[in-house]
This record gives structure tokens, C-alpha cells and sequence, in this order.
């Protein structure tokens, strides 16, 4: 690795060179690495802000959405100013005033089963800051497919989850193998959700996301993280990899072609 940290980064990132566990090596690390967020919104937020501070040095932003007034509530990234405009590039213009090290690339489309693998081929790692499960399961399927690894995290109200998959473990679908019924998951458009539940959650995707970048600390790698805000409780629940796991397992597909993406489930063909 050639380190070529200037005075200015220097001083920017001092906070993480004085630590043993990062140093000048471990920040290079992280202005060389390319990071794809999946979703600019109330998870999206917070992640994209910390590894915009920690100097990732390339960031990807996937998101199809505008910004709305309702979102202002937790999704800090975007203002009053943002109502309006492409998400991708609100995010993009908060970090250029956050971080000049950093390189924003917008994708301002829809994950869908035909872009997914294309959207991520270029990244060392994925965060999963999604409000479906569609998306869900794309990225899942596609990470796992390729062997990227991923951070997923979800919130719900008061509760939230997070999970890091890499290719030594288990994937989403061994948790989840398909999506519920349609209906029987509301979303916080209709349930409402507290605004400041995404950015704990989101703090702690970032953070596996650069503890993977380091390659330092235990991931949560076969482990589920459950945080409840109101009780302000942290459980943790471990899981296996599922030997007839449709995308991992011991016989797994080989292309998203074989999977049914539709919009209210996401069976995985026998085929």
C-alpha cells in the first residue's frame, strides 16, 4: 500500500491515525475503499455521513426517491432546500460540503433484478439501508451471488436490526428465507417510525462497514442484533447458514434469473 496522506488529511483524519487499531495505513485503507449504499433515506442518512467523515473514499448512493418534507425528520442529510430534488443528489451535495476526499457516485434508479449486479460489481462492500423487502432480497442475492460482502438494517417503529453478511457466513434468506405475506408488515409511512431510531441503527451499519474496511473487531456475521428504543435494550440472536438455502447452500442458483422478484414476496423458483 502507498500511503499518501497530505498534511490537511493529516489533520482531518488524526483522530483515527493516533489509534493502533487504524493508523495511517488503516485511513489509507479507507480513502481507497469503495463503499454502495442502498437507500439515501432514514438509514441511508447517518450511514452516509460517517463514512463520508471517516474519508471512504469512494461512495456509492443507489436511491430513485425525491425528497420530501416528511422525511426531514430523520433522514439528516437532506433540507428544507432538498424538498423536491433526487435524493442522490442532495446526499451527494452534503458530502461534497462534508468531505472534499470523498468521490460520491449517484445511481438514481431503482434496484431491480436486471441493474442489481451491475450496481454493485464495482464496490468492496454494500450497505443495505432499504425500506423493502424486494430490495431486500435483490441485494442479498446479489451480494451473495458475487461474494460481496453487506451490512442489512431495518427499523420499525421503536425497533430496529442489523446484521453483516460476508462470505464465510450465512445470508439474509437463511434468516428470512422469503418475504411475508403482503399487508402483513405495515411500513412507517403508515405506522410511523421515532426519528431518531434510523440513526442508531445506521450508526451501527456504518460502523461494521469500516470495522470490515479495517479488517479489524468481530463482525455480526451470523449474529442478528435487535435494538428496541424504548425499552432501550440490545439482544443479539446467532444463526446458521442453511445447507438448503436456495442462494448459499450447498446447491445454490447460479443467476438472479432463477428467483420471482415480485413486488409483495420473493420465492426462489424449484426450477
Amino acid at each position: 500500500m502507498s500511503l499518501s496522506l497530505d498534511p490537511t488529511q493529516l489533520d482531518r483524519y488524526s483522530r483515527h491515525i493516533i489509534m493502533d487499531e487504524v493508523g495511517p495505513e488503516g485511513q489509507q485503507s479507507l480513502l481507497d475503499a469503495a463503499v454502495l449504499v442502498v437507500g439515501a433515506g432514514g438509514l441511508g442518512a447517518p450511514i452516509i455521513q460517517y463514512l463520508a467523515a471517516a474519508g471512504v473514499g469512494t461512495l456509492g448512493v443507489a436511491d430513485d426517491d425525491e425528497v420530501e418534507l416528511s422525511n426531514l425528520q430523520r433522514q439528516i442529510i437532506h433540507g428544507n432546500d432538498d424538498v423536491g430534488r433526487p435524493k442522490v443528489e442532495s446526499a451527494a451535495d452534503f458530502v461534497a460540503d462534508l468531505n472534499p476526499d470523498v468521490t460520491v457516485r449517484t445511481h438514481e434508479v431503482r434496484v431491480e433484478p436486471d441493474n442489481v449486479a451491475g450496481l454493485i460489481e464495482d464496490y468492496d462492500f454494500v450497505v443495505d439501508a432499504t425500506d423493502n423487502f424486494r430490495t431486500r432480497y435483490l441485494v442479498n442475492d446479489a451480494c451473495t451471488l458475487s461474494g460481496t460482502p453487506f451490512s442489512h438494517g431495518a427499523i420499525y417503529k421503536f425497533e430496529g436490526q442489523v446484521t453483516t453478511f460476508t462470505t464465510e457466513g450465512p445470508c439474509y434468506r437463511c434468516l428470512f428465507p422469503e418475504a411475508p405475506p403482503e399487508g402483513m408488515v405495515a411500513d412507517c409511512a403508515s405506522t410511523g417510525v421515532l426519528g431518531v431510531l434510523p440513526g442508531t441503527v445506521g450508526c451501527v451499519q456504518a460502523t461494521e462497514t469500516v470495522k470490515y474496511l479495517l479488517d479489524e473487531g468481530e463482525l455480526l456475521d451470523g449474529r442478528m442484533l435487535f435494538y428496541d428504543a424504548m425499552d432501550m435494550t440490545f439482544e443479539e440472536v446467532e444463526f446458521r447458514r442453511n445447507p438448503d438455502c436456495p442462494v448459499c447452500g450447498d446447491d445454490p442458483i447460479e443467476t438472479l434469473s432463477q428467483v420471482e422478484y415480485a413486488e409483495e414476496s420473493c420465492p426462489v423458483n424449484a426450477d
